[in-house]
């Protein structure tokens, strides 16, 4: 037989969670319970309401900002296009301005070229006459005793006979038949006892004594003619002038002695010699002048 509960006895009442639960566990579910409690209500407070959708207003604004996009660059791009013709004409325009500069300085460049040759040939046609200015003047100032003077030559010893005379002793026009011969001869340079000889020197007796440039000297005379001394002395006696001497010498028994030497030193003509009074410098046109009428037959 079954056993049929007694209704005077009732059930123990069930006890609630926070009760039977240890303490930790409860703390750490309800403190979680509470905030996903607090987010879930901030969340319901913060966000708006179901968002309606509005496709075809959506679509229109869609299509007016792409249009105003689109219209924006074609604006843009007509202004930029605009600007670049601008831009492209003013360089062209540089660029030809720039080729006719280039043109002309080239043209320059050309003269001047031409122009420097034409100085260069005129430098050379010039530096070759100075050349031949400068030498034709050495030249002068050996010839005419402006300058002493360096080089081989014939040295020419004369002095007076042994016991001679008045009548029998060498003479001025003597020494003057000597010094004609040796230039006839080829010589350069010419001077006696250290007097050099000019186209203004003279030869002359003086008393008893030969002055040469008014200077007097004394016997033995020393004549020293600079020249070729290959030649010089057999030029000298085929000359008028010099077999002249050398008869005068041979008749009046001079005494005298030719030597080649191969430096001989002269002086330079003493300086009241070398003032020109009345001749004066020619030009180019002079020479040229007289070259003209030395060639006119």
């Amino acid at each position: 037989m079954a056993d049929v509960p007694d209704p005077a006895v009732r059930p123990a009442p069930q006890l609630p969670a926070r009760v039977t639960l240890p303490l930790l566990t409860l703390i750490t579910q309800q403190s979680l319970d509470e905030d996903y409690l607090h987010v879930a209500e901030r969340r319901a407070a913060t966000s708006p309401g179901p968002a309606r959708i509005r496709p075809h207003r959506t679509a229109a604004v869609v299509v007016a900002v792409f249009g105003v996009l689109v219209t924006t660059a074609a604006v843009q791009t007509s202004r930029n296009a605009s600007v670049n013709d601008a831009s492209r004409a003013t360089l062209i325009s540089q660029i030809s301005a720039r080729r006719d500069s280039v043109s002309q300085l080239q043209d320059d460049i050309v003269a001047q070229r031409e122009r420097n040759t034409r100085l260069q040939e005129t430098l050379a046609r010039t530096t070759s006459a100075e050349q031949s200015a400068i030498t034709r003047m050495r030249r002068l100032e050996v010839r005419t005793g402006f300058v002493p003077v360096r080089g081989e030559g014939v040295r020419i010893t004369i002095d007076d006979p042994p016991g001679a005379d008045g009548t029998e002793a060498v003479r001025d026009e003597d020494l003057a038949l000597l010094v004609d011969g040796l230039w006839q001869a080829g010589a350069e340079a010419i001077a006696i006892n250290g007097q050099r000889l000019t186209a203004l020197s003279a030869i002359r007796n003086a008393s008893i004594a030969i002055h040469v440039n008014s200077r007097p000297i004394s016997p033995p005379y020393t004549v020293l003619a600079i020249g070729d001394t290959r030649t010089l002395q057999a030029n000298l006696l085929d000359t008028t002038h010099g077999l002249a001497f050398f008869d005068v010498a041979q008749q009046l028994g001079f005494v005298y002695e030719l030597h080649n030497e191969d430096t001989l030193s002269l002086p330079a003509a003493p300086e009241r010699l070398l003032r020109l009074r009345a001749a004066k410098a020619g030009t180019a046109a002079d020479q040229n002048n007289h070259v003209d009428e030395e060639n006119t037959p």
